[in-house]
């Protein structure tokens, strides 16, 4: 499987979008600091994944989901829980 994924960062809030075939071993080394996109930006907590079978589904789907349509998408998603975390 190939996972695309919406990470939060607990430092700054802000959001982090990524795909990964292995999603527990990507999550534990974005919060370890191996991941030089999100190093400084630690700890994150895992917000939102999607499974494909194909791997170039899940990079079509991150692509979209980093577009401001997909923000959306996620946003309205998530509006339950994001409204209980703030």
């Amino acid at each position: 499987m190939h996972y695309t994924y919406v990470l939060r960062s607990k430092a700054d809030g802000k959001w982090y979008t990524g795909c990964t075939n292995d999603l527990r071993k990507r999550l534990r080394q974005h919060n370890s600091g191996q991941m030089v996109a999100t190093a400084k930006r630690r700890p994150f907590e895992l917000m939102y994944y999607e499974a494909c079978t194909e791997q170039s589904d899940a990079y079509a789907r991150e692509k979209y989901l980093k577009t401001g349509m997909g923000k959306r998408y996620i946003k309205n998603r998530l509006k339950r829980f994001l409204s209980l975390t703030g």
